[in-house]
């Protein structure tokens, strides 16, 4: 993917008077404090699917409603081990996330249940092996060499830039890289495109979701996607082909189309299909440069909201790298940069808000759950909530400070259970390394008057883009 040009991640410079006083907390969700019908639900989910979460889900373990049909919202660690691990079978992902998904990634890992499910997890495991992670990091570092590259460019210039697509460019080069290395024929920028348009317009709310309408009933906005959606597809499918049909030189290690074709299950020896391939590669590069992105354009916000914090991890930065970009074998001693990626996945979690259909009837904190009742799992709540959290809003990295003081149900950016995400450790690899170089090679500050809007539509993205100015270090 190319890099953006320099007019395109400049912003305005900061002028006029000082800086006014920070406000105490970094930028929020405004959430629901009475009752909404079904119209302006829809309209507002549509535009921000965070908005219709009730205020009330701040404070209380179970939220319960009827918005055309029976919901409930969990924010009780018990609870959702009890959704995610103990009964998972009960709890499948919900209709509304495979009608908005599997037009794209089929029956990958993130949308298939069962016993389909389980053979692509066994089959993809040993892909995200901690030593396949490894040996993927000096991509990752390159990448975190090619934006400092073009940050400097910007840096000290008075102007500001827009870290988010920075970062955004940064991810993609990573997970384009580590996926499809030396496929010079696959278009990365036309693949990069088609995703992003496809959350952009095509996942949205519609009002048969919000109604639970089957999946047979067509959604408008996603049969006009269908087009975009096969030519993505069909480019996949050749790369796959003629990856299949080549012999690779072996002087690198292998990419994550590599080690797909060369995974099987343990218990069957059954491997991938083209088609199977194709949809775990359009998962992963979703999640994969998606999500990482996210995290690092929200923790480079926070640094810039707390600039105590972003001199202490300058610190530790520099005294561990030097004037080198960062690598795997850093990671370990850079724990409170870690600290802040692990902050910013609360307070600002990717995938904020995930759901499942209750197969069978349950209890759950004393509450009845009918067959088909939608259960929400509103993730960006449970990590802000009141009975959990201490100052909840607000960015304190050292809350992470002690190993095994959070309930691992109540932190969730990832998930848990054995849908847990099959790419965490790799995301968290190439925060980490990113971040670490980016701050010990520049300064971070923010622009009055151009923070972020949290805005949902399938991930928790900065609307406006994050927009900070640059000093060299």
């Amino acid at each position: 993917m190319p890099a953006p040009a320099r007019a395109k991640i400049r912003g305005p410079a900061a002028s006029g008077p000082e800086e006014p006083s920070r406000p105490a907390l970094p930028v929020r969700v405004p959430l629901v404090s009475e009752p909404w019908g079904i119209l302006r639900t829809l309209s507002t989910a549509r535009r921000n699917l965070l908005e219709i979460l009730p205020e009330i889900a701040m404070t209380q373990p179970i939220v319960s409603g009827k918005t055309g049909k029976r919901w409930h919202m969990v924010m009780d660690p018990p609870s959702l081990r009890r959704i995610l691990k103990e009964k998972i079978a009960d709890y499948p992902k919900s209709i509304v996330t495979k009608n908005i998904l599997r037009p794209a990634i089929g029956e990958s890992l993130f949308v298939a249940e069962g016993a389909h499910w389980h053979w692509q997890r066994r089959a993809a495991a040993p892909v995200f092996s901690m030593r396949n992670i490894e040996n993927l990091a000096p991509v990752m570092t390159h990448a975190a060499e090619r934006a400092s590259a073009r940050l400097a460019d910007v840096a000290g210039t008075g102007c500001a830039a827009d870290l988010h697509r920075e970062m955004v460019t940064a991810t993609f080069e990573v997970i384009s890289d580590v996926t499809f290395s030396g496929d010079e024929g696959f278009d990365r920028a036309a693949i990069h495109e088609a995703i992003d348009a496809y959350i952009d317009q095509i996942a949205r709310i519609s009002l048969l979701d919000i109604f639970g309408l089957p999946e047979w009933v067509p959604r408008p906005a996603r049969l006009m996607s269908a087009r975009v959606v096969r030519q993505m597809k069909a480019m996949a499918d050749r790369t796959i082909e003629t990856r299949r049909a080549s012999i690779r030189d072996g002087e690198r290690p292998p990419d994550l189309l590599d080690l797909l074709l060369a995974g099987e299950d343990p218990r069957t020896k059954r491997r991938m299909t083209t088609p199977e391939l194709r949809d775990n590669l359009l998962t992963f590069i979703v999640a994969g440069h998606e999500t990482t992105a996210l995290t690092l354009s929200w923790a480079l916000y926070l640094c810039a909201f707390a600039p105590e914090v972003q001199e202490a991890a300058r610190a530790e930065a520099r005294a561990v790298l030097g004037g080198r970009a960062a690598g795997a074998g850093d990671v370990a001693r850079l724990p409170l940069v870690r600290r802040i990626i692990d902050e910013a996945l609360r307070l600002y979690p990717p995938a904020a808000m995930l759901s499942r259909t209750a197969r069978r009837a349950d209890r759950i904190c004393g509450r009845e759950i009918r067959a088909g009742d939608t259960v929400i799992i509103p993730i960006y709540a449970l990590h802000r909530n009141r009975l959990l959290w201490e100052d909840a809003d607000a960015f304190a990295p050292e809350r992470f400070a002690e190993p095994g003081a959070i309930d691992r149900f109540a932190y969730l950016p990832f998930g848990a259970g054995p849908r847990v995400c099959i790419g965490a450790g790799f995301a968290i690899q190439e925060a980490v390394i990113i971040l670490a170089t980016l701050l010990a090679r520049f300064r971070f500050r923010a622009v009055p008057g151009r923070d972020p809007k949290p805005v949902m539509i399938l991930t928790l993205r900065p609307e406006g883009g994050v927009w900070l100015e640059v000093e060299p270090v």
